[in-house]
C-alpha cells in the first residue's frame, strides 16, 4: 500500500519553498567541494537528511554563485576605491549567507548597510538560525547591539537588518516605512547603493516589480545631484521560457503550485535591460550564463568541474 500522498504548498508557501531548494542545493555544493560556504549549514533544515544534487544542478549553483560574487565584489571594490562606503539592499533574501561572506571577508569596512528583505515567514525563520547560531550571531557584532523587532520577524544590528515585508505591495506602504522614514532612515539616499534581486522579479506581477525599481530610482533622485548617491542593480532570473528547456523548467514549477508571472514581458534577452532603461537608470547590460563561463570563471575551474 503507498503512503498517503504528500499535499504541495499553495501560493506563496509554493514560492517560499523554491528558497529551501535554492539552500540546500547550495549545501550540496558546499559539500561537493565546488563552493565554499561556511555559513550556509544553519539555515538549511535538517542537513544530515538533505541528499546531494546531480552534478548539474551542482555546476549551475557555482557558476550563479561566482557571477554573482564577482559582481558584488566589484562593486565593493569601487566603492573602496573612492573612499566611501556602501549599501547592498538583498530583496527575497531568503537564506542567502552574502552578508556574513562580506562581513568576514577582506572588504568588510566598505558596508556601511546590509539590508535584506523578504516574507515575514522567511525573515522569521531567518533571524531563529542566526539567534541559534554562535558563528553567525558573532558576525553581527556585541550581543547588547542586536535585536530582534516586529515580533521576531525582524532582526538589527550595527551593519546587518533584516526586514519583513511583501514586495508585492506598494512600496509607499511597504519600502517607506521600512527605508525612508523622515527622521531617520534607514536607507541613506546619499551613499552608493547596490540592489540585489537573486530570482524574485519573476515571481512577482509586472506592475508590482515596476513599481519597486521605480521606488528606489525615485529615492535617490530626491538628494541634491552633489550629494546623490550612485544606485546599481544586479539581477539574476530567468527569461527566454520557451524553448525547450525553459518549457521544462515552467511545466516542472507549475506542478509545484509555482508560476511565473514576472516573465511575460520580458521573453526576449534586449528586454531586460531595455526594462530598467524604461525606469531611469543610465546604463544597463544583460549577459547569459553562457557569457558568464566564458567571461568570469577561470578555465581551469571550469574543466575541475566538467
Amino acid at each position: 500500500m503507498f503512503p498517503p500522498r504528500q499535499k504541495l504548498p499553495e501560493g506563496d508557501a509554493a514560492i517560499r519553498a523554491t528558497d529551501s531548494d535554492a539552500a540546500v542545493a547550495r549545501l550540496s555544493a558546499v559539500q561537493k567541494r565546488y563552493l565554499t560556504d561556511p555559513f550556509i549549514l544553519p539555515f538549511v533544515s535538517r542537513p544530515h537528511l538533505q541528499q546531494p544534487r546531480p552534478p548539474l544542478i551542482n555546476i549551475g549553483t557555482y557558476v550563479r554563485s561566482e557571477a554573482l560574487d564577482e559582481l558584488v565584489n566589484g562593486w565593493l571594490a569601487l566603492s573602496e576605491q573612492e573612499g566611501t562606503q556602501c549599501q547592498i539592499v538583498s530583496l527575497g533574501a531568503g537564506s542567502d549567507t552574502r552578508f556574513w561572506r562580506i562581513a568576514t571577508g577582506p572588504k568588510k569596512d566598505v558596508l556601511a548597510k546590509y539590508i535584506e528583505i523578504d516574507f515575514a515567514e522567511n525573515t522569521t525563520k531567518k533571524a531563529m538560525a542566526i539567534r541559534k547560531s554562535k558563528e553567525l550571531s558573532a558576525v553581527l557584532g556585541k550581543p547588547e547591539d542586536v535585536s530582534l523587532a516586529g515580533g521576531g520577524t525582524a532582526l538589527h544590528s550595527p551593519v546587518y537588518h533584516l526586514l519583513a515585508a511583501d514586495l508585492r505591495s506598494p512600496p509607499a506602504d511597504t519600502l517607506a516605512p521600512l527605508l525612508a522614514t523622515e527622521s531617520k532612515p534607514l536607507l541613506s539616499p546619499t551613499l552608493p547603493t547596490l540592489l540585489l534581486f537573486e530570482c524574485v522579479l519573476a515571481y512577482m506581477r509586472p506592475e508590482a516589480s515596476n513599481a519597486t525599481l521605480q521606488w528606489f530610482t525615485d529615492y535617490f533622485s530626491v538628494s541634491q545631484e552633489a550629494s546623490r548617491g550612485v544606485l546599481g542593480c544586479i539581477v539574476y532570473e530567468m527569461f527566454s521560457l520557451e524553448d525547450a528547456f525553459g518549457k521544462v523548467m515552467v511545466n516542472n514549477l507549475k506542478a509545484r503550485n509555482v508560476t511565473l508571472p514576472g516573465t511575460e514581458p520580458y521573453r526576449t534577452f534586449a528586454s531586460l535591460p531595455t526594462r530598467f532603461l524604461q525606469h531611469d537608470w543610465e546604463v544597463a547590460l544583460a549577459l547569459t550564463l553562457k557569457d558568464i563561463r566564458r567571461q568570469y570563471i577561470d578555465p581551469s575551474e571550469l574543466e575541475r568541474y566538467a
